[in-house]
């Protein structure tokens, strides 16, 4: 087959063979369209030029770069030359090149950016606190998830994974029923708050897995779709009730059965358990997921080590953990004791001084015992009960015993 009837199977007919299409008389924004002739050249008949001049065409004709009456010219020429026609061939191949597949997702940065950008230009009347952003943007990234869903994705087989007692533990679910997990354990905040709590024969001191547990009861099995719209109704009460109340709220205490959380902790727990929650569903339906903002990352990461030297002394006492054999004692609170220096890596990453001996114990690097690099999203997975503490890709120095009870601990904070 020659090059000139190879271009015929590939690109078709040279343009003059086509019929040509009806053109309107106007375009769509109401104005004549302008004569072809009065610009002295016909589109539809190509112009009679010399091969040199059509051969050095080929480029811009690759690029999509000539004018309608030099692309019917040099399309024309093809079906003739079969020489013009492989360098043709070859110049589309290579303009292929130069225009890569990209992902119709976009950026999971660009909704903070265009709310920014508006922000800047006219400041809300009743911003969203500093404190509540991460919720804030972790919902809405879930919900723009859950959006095309069908019934296949909303049934999809997910499984809520923790630490308990040093054990991994796990329960199976649906899509459907993760949304009504994070239903039940957001309803601890709206309690606090005074607002509807979806799962309301629950017991209001239980925590997490018992509120879970009893929606999962009191509604039909299996979830559907039907639990989007409470979900997310929830999620907007929220972040609009604290956006009214502002910092008044600041030493209002929810309780997760337990224990309790200021409600600046809580809500960035909220947003934490989100994020997490919502890469299970996009594992589980094949999606890609990024982490949160590098910011509010960030606050999530501090959140949970602020959480790790009770999570310690729990441990301690539960017997999970022995006492340190590098010291006769513990440090008493409010006094210097061994200290652990936590790196985490990565634009959301930082340092930290962990106090091993007491929550009430002061952190110093005079009694540092220890040193432990992780990167920030991998922490944030161990803390989820994502990872487990030994496959945690940690660089570690010091006392080994220490680094292991850290390690642990950090797991320990994951639950259902």
């Amino acid at each position: 087959m020659s090059g000139a009837e190879e271009f015929r199977v590939e690109f078709g007919e040279p343009r003059e063979r086509r019929i040509p299409m009806p053109r309107a008389a106007v375009e769509d924004g109401g104005h004549p369209r302008p004569d072809p002739a009065g610009r002295g050249e016909d589109p539809t008949v190509p112009l009679d030029l010399p091969h040199d001049v059509l051969k050095s065409l080929l480029g811009a004709w690759a690029l999509a770069a000539c004018s309608a009456a030099e692309t019917a010219a040099v399309e024309h020429h093809l079906g003739d030359c079969g020489g013009c026609a492989d360098e043709a061939r070859r110049l589309r191949e290579a303009v292929g090149l130069l225009h890569q597949p990209e992902t119709l997702d976009l950026d999971p940065a660009l909704r903070t950016r265009v709310l920014e950008a508006c922000l800047d230009r006219r400041p809300p009347r009743i911003p969203v606190p500093e404190w509540a952003a991460p919720y804030d943007a972790e919902t809405a990234r879930l919900d723009a998830l859950l959006q095309d869903f069908g019934d296949a994705e909303w049934h999809a087989p997910v499984r809520l994974r923790w630490f308990e007692d040093d054990v991994r533990t796990s329960r199976r679910t649906t899509v459907a029923g993760v949304i009504a997990h994070l239903l039940a354990v957001d309803g601890l905040i709206a309690t606090a708050l005074g607002l509807d709590d979806p799962p309301a024969d629950a017991d209001r001191t239980a925590g997490p897995a018992a509120r879970t547990e009893a929606l999962w009861k009191s509604t039909p099995f299996p979830q559907t779709r039907a639990v989007r719209a409470p979900w997310r109704e929830q999620t907007h009460g929220l972040v609009r009730t604290v956006s009214f109340t502002g910092g008044d709220t600041g030493g209002l205490a929810v309780s997760y059965g337990d224990f309790h959380l200021p409600l600046h902790d809580a809500m960035l727990d909220r947003a934490f358990g989100c994020w997490v929650h919502a890469e299970d569903i996009a594992d589980a339906v094949d999606y890609p997921y990024r982490p949160p903002a590098p910011r509010h990352l960030n606050r999530m990461i501090d959140l949970a080590v602020r959480l790790l030297p009770g999570a310690l002394a729990t441990r301690r006492r539960s017997g999970l953990s022995a006492p340190p054999r590098t010291t006769r004692h513990l440090a008493p609170a409010g006094t210097p004791g061994r200290t652990l220096r936590l790196e985490i890596e990565g634009p959301a990453g930082g340092t930290w001084l962990i106090p091993l001996d007491s929550p009430a114990a002061t952190p110093s690097t005079d009694h540092e015992v220890a040193h432990v690099a992780l990167d920030s999203v991998e922490f944030c997975h161990l803390a989820a009960g994502r990872l487990l503490p030994e496959e945690a890709a940690a660089g570690q120095l010091g006392d080994r015993e220490a680094i292991r009870e850290v390690l642990y601990a950090t797991a320990s904070l994951s639950r259902m």
